[in-house]
């Protein structure tokens, strides 16, 4: 790696992550996937599992931590905000809004595969970032980088409600609203087979209440479901059930 492009991991971690990191090496190898070795045999000799491992065990330590001290709730209530903070969409968002994808090393393969692929790899360099982190900075530091770019979205799980399963969640709104069960219909199937792309509505007996789509059917209807229950509570009929 040339100094041009080890300036833009120091760049990243200053403006980003505020510190500069003392080891930048395990930074590059927090955003090197397996598959860039592969074309790196010579020059690259670590990828990012190792330190997603850790990671991925650090989130959840710190992210338990704080529902506990903070929210006196039943274990499997705090499990399933907890299931809601960190899983592989959550990761992802953050990884978004922290803008490191360009400095991703992955094949030319992976390169081109699909968003669901790229959606991944993210996620698992958030958690590896994680790693990093903690070894590099301390437990400190790791608390607060999760507090800043995962714990910050509790209060909007809470508020949406997006903690619960979005499907048994509208079925227990429609029966009580409506006195009917919600059903699911695909709409649109697009994409090659590798990376098809559903279209699934949501319907109220004969009325669409709303829409989403996923690489899976059920993906489809789990994000139609969470549409249809911003929708009521939107207009503030998931009070009146």
């Amino acid at each position: 790696m040339d100094k041009a492009q080890l300036d833009e991991y120091k760049k990243f971690a200053k403006e980003k992550l505020g510190f500069d990191f003392k080891n930048i090496d395990l930074l590059v190898t927090a955003f090197t996937h397996r598959s860039y070795l592969n074309e790196h045999k010579t020059t690259v000799f670590d990828h990012n599992e190792r330190l997603e491992f850790l990671g991925d065990a650090v989130l959840e330590l710190i992210t338990s931590d704080y529902l506990f001290k903070n929210y006196d709730q039943p274990e499997g209530i705090m499990t399933s905000w907890r299931a809601a903070l960190v899983n592989t969409d959550a990761n992802a968002n953050s990884a978004a809004e922290l803008g490191y994808a360009p400095l991703v090393r992955m094949s030319k393969g992976e390169k081109k595969g699909s968003d669901r692929a790229h959606h991944s790899i993210l996620a698992d360099c958030y958690e590896a970032l994680i790693g990093a982190i903690y070894l590099d900075q301390g437990y400190k530091a790791a608390e607060e980088f999760i507090k800043k770019h995962t714990l910050s979205k509790i209060d909007d799980i809470l508020e949406t409600e997006s903690w619960r399963d979005s499907k048994s969640y509208l079925q227990e709104l429609v029966q009580r609203l409506d006195g009917s069960t919600p059903t699911y219909k695909i709409m649109k199937e697009e994409g090659p087979d590798h990376d098809k792309i559903f279209t699934v509505g949501v319907f109220v007996g004969d009325h669409l209440k709303a829409t989403g789509q996923g690489h899976s059917k059920q993906e489809a209807q789990v994000k139609a479901a969470g549409e249809a229950i911003r929708k009521y509570k939107k207009a503030g009929l998931d009070k009146k059930a």
